[in-house]
């Protein structure tokens, strides 16, 4: 019997190179009911405002959504003192950075990264047909001389995520600034402020952009917002960047509800502020009680905690511990931090408890 076998069409050169994102885990086997701690989600959920105006956005889903995001736009640019004719909105950040990476990588560009660094970085650049080139960090901090030292000739775009995610750490401005200034006039720098909004009074390199036309912002509405359902982000560039970037974006690539809860969301600043100061003092009281426990912890400035055990068996034999117990947290090997686990901030409750269980995976297993 003869077979029609057929095969596929070949896909771009570095696409089957590409490891595809993983997400953090949100089930547990057999479990009926988990807390999820695994997506540096905002336990809090979103504003009210931008619960209801969803549901108004509902009765018109026949309709397209703006296909030039100007209300929200302006909303982004009164909260934060921008132009809003130099914001990009996309499908999340991530959506933006594949942006740039579309528009200024390519074949026989390179892309870089920090070892640690957000994994949407290696990806976007290996679709866009770049080599994507990571750099060490200084213990799980961010280091501008080591990435400057790694800049060619083909160098297009450097990420740099401040805080940093999956470590939690960050560097000052003044030094990304200066790595800014170093950098050649064919090379981007892209910094990644995806939590921004936790830190009070930091503005995620918005000022950094205003001052040099070769650095880029991106933002979401993912993580303090708590709009991860609906893929919304930003960024703000230099007026020809932004050009560049809308001259590949879809006409209608957000979503009506999406743009109506993200104005819903930025309007409530007040809800913001609570959400920011419940994270800092839950955030702080998980640290202390972490290391009280012996574990290893950076100082974080997101939300999440990053707690390093003696080895990676012990690590992985915590998290399964966790798992039983109904918690999950993310393990971050494939950042290559095998020994640590990655712990969402979430509500009081849900803090004392994962500390408890730590706790009491510890004085059984040491």
């Amino acid at each position: 019997m003869s077979t029609n076998a057929r095969q596929s069409p070949a896909p771009q050169p570095g696409i089957l190179d590409i490891a595809p994102y993983v997400a953090g885990k949100a089930h547990v086997e057999g479990a009926n009911k988990v807390t999820k701690l695994s997506s540096n989600e905002n336990p809090l959920g979103p504003s009210p405002a931008a619960k209801e105006a969803v549901r108004a956005a509902a009765e018109t889903l026949e309709l397209y959504p703006s296909s030039d995001h100007a209300t929200l736009r302006e909303a982004i640019g009164e909260t934060y003192g921008l132009d809003p004719a130099r914001i990009i909105c996309g499908a999340g950040s991530d959506e933006v950075i594949a942006f740039l990476c579309y528009a200024y990588a390519g074949p026989g560009t390179e892309v870089i990264h920090t070892e640690h660094g957000f994994a949407m970085y290696a990806i976007s650049a290996r679709a866009a047909g770049a080599t994507p080139v990571e750099v060490a960090e200084k213990e799980r901090h961010t280091d501008p001389a080591t990435i400057l030292a790694a800049v060619t000739e083909a160098t297009r775009l450097i990420f740099i995520a401040n805080p940093n995610n999956p470590t939690g750490t960050m560097i000052p401005l003044a030094e990304i600034e200066a790595l800014a200034k170093a950098l050649p006039p064919t090379c981007l720098l892209v910094i990644d402020g995806a939590y921004a909004e936790y830190l009070e009074g930091y503005d995620g390199g918005a000022a950094l952009v205003e001052a040099h036309p070769n650095v880029v912002m991106t933002r979401t509405f993912s993580k303090i917002y708590g709009l991860g359902a609906l893929r919304i982000g930003w960024g703000y560039a230099s007026a020809e960047i932004i050009d560049v970037l809308n001259r590949i974006r879809g006409p209608f690539n957000v979503s009506a509800p999406a743009l109506a809860a993200a104005e819903a969301a930025i309007a409530d600043q007040s809800y913001i502020e609570s959400c920011r100061a419940a994270n800092a003092k839950w955030r702080t009281w998980l640290t202390a009680e972490l290391r009280a426990l012996g574990l290893a912890t950076d100082d974080a400035h997101a939300n999440f905690v990053v707690p390093h055990f003696a080895s990676a068996a012990e690590a992985e034999a915590c998290d399964a511990y966790i798992q039983q117990h109904g918690f999950i947290v993310r393990r971050i090997t494939g950042y290559k931090m095998p020994t640590a686990l990655r712990i969402t901030v979430g509500d009081e409750l849900a803090c004392r408890r994962i500390a408890s269980l730590i706790g009491d995976f510890l004085k059984e297993n040491r």
